[in-house]
């Protein structure tokens, strides 16, 4: 007897494999859209005691007990609390539609809000304080499909921050309404890159072969933090020009931007020759590697230290392919960042009265 096609046979379990992450997507939203309208219930039923907060009281505790007879577990004082407050954080926080035009089709509650994450992350959204920050990674949650640990990671490192720092008040609005995105070569590099989940501040020194593999061991990790739309090409890439043997750290290729990134690591203080040396990269990947319609190939110089002023005498003035990042080895200190932020867009008023 003739044996069934391997291809046909993956192609049926991938109908069955995607129709059981659609449901559990929808029981996830229906969920969230349920707690929502008993966020509303509760809010309302509050409002109309005669004393707010014994009455409110009283009410959480006896809709708890109701509910764990009615529906078993999940229903406990301290959840009913989060449903509420779930509530009045989301009742008056609309997120533009454009946004999110690919799910138009999903229903609304009554309020005409839609809901686009499990329960998990608008546990965690809700309690992020500022608007903007919390509407941009709702919409890069959503944007990326990240994992509640994944949206965990990005919060933590200070992604929303990070990006604050690398642009000008203009696009500043586009962040809490349209997420990060990605035009030009800038858009696509941080600086710094928090690489903590490399494991490295333990360690009393390492070389630049133990940071490159430490990266290789946590890549999918490392494209997390890299950002949407970077695939891993190769590590130690070599090339032969004119009889001399050259090796490329790490490529990655940018499908939005459609061009070549590398990336040259540097455990030390950055010098010049270290731009230079990636100058000459940068260009062989742009005269013999990339194809025609692709675009020009950005160069990343990965550094622990650097010193700006030597970076940008190096440079030429309008650069627009080779960039050079720090890398922290720890989260960041959220304090440190805002007091940065402070003074980066107190300077950009300064530079504009001038």
């Amino acid at each position: 007897m003739e044996s069934v096609e391997k291809d046909f046979l993956k192609n049926v379990g991938n109908i069955l494999r995607q129709a059981r992450n659609n449901a559990k997507t929808s029981v996830n939203l229906s969920m969230v859209y349920a707690y929502y309208e008993i966020g509303r219930m509760i809010v309302e039923e509050e409002q109309n005691g005669t004393s707010r907060a014994a009455y409110g009281k009283q009410l959480i505790k006896e809709l708890s007990e109701y509910l764990t007879d009615q529906y078993g577990k999940g229903y406990s004082v301290g959840n009913l609390k989060n449903i509420r407050q779930f509530y009045k954080v989301y009742a008056e926080d609309q997120i533009g539609e454009t946004v999110f035009s690919q799910f138009k089709n999903l229903p609304a509650v009554n309020s005409g809000r839609r809901f686009f994450l499990s329960w998990s992350h608008y546990l965690m959204l809700m309690r992020i304080d500022d608007v903007n920050e919390r509407h941009f990674y709702e919409i890069e949650s959503v944007k990326n499909d990240w994992s509640l640990s994944e949206l965990k990671r990005q919060f933590n490192s200070a992604l929303y921050q990070r990006l604050l720092l690398s642009t000008d008040k203009e696009k500043v609005f586009s962040l809490a309404t349209e997420g990060a995105i990605i035009e030009s070569p800038k858009d696509a590099v941080k600086d710094p890159y928090i690489l903590e989940f490399l494991g490295l501040p333990e360690l009393p020194s390492y070389s630049e072969s133990e940071l490159e593999t430490r990266i290789i061991d946590h890549l999918q990790q490392f494209l997390l933090e890299l950002g949407t739309g970077f695939t891993f090409v190769g590590r130690q890439v070599r090339f032969t020009y004119d009889e001399e043997h050259f090796v490329v750290d790490l490529v990655f290729y940018n499908r939005i931007l459609r061009c070549f990134v590398l990336f040259d690591l540097k455990i030390g203080e950055l010098k010049h020759q270290d731009i230079g040396q990636m100058q000459m990269y940068v260009h062989y990947y742009d005269r013999i590697v990339k194809l025609e319609d692709e675009n020009p190939t950005i160069g990343i110089l990965l550094c622990h230290k650097k010193n700006n002023s030597v970076v940008e005498m190096t440079l030429p003035e309008n650069n627009t392919q080779i960039f050079a990042s720090k890398y922290e080895t720890v989260l960041p200190d959220k304090k440190i960042l805002q007091n940065l932020l402070d003074e980066h867009f107190s300077d950009s008023e300064e530079e504009e009265k001038t």
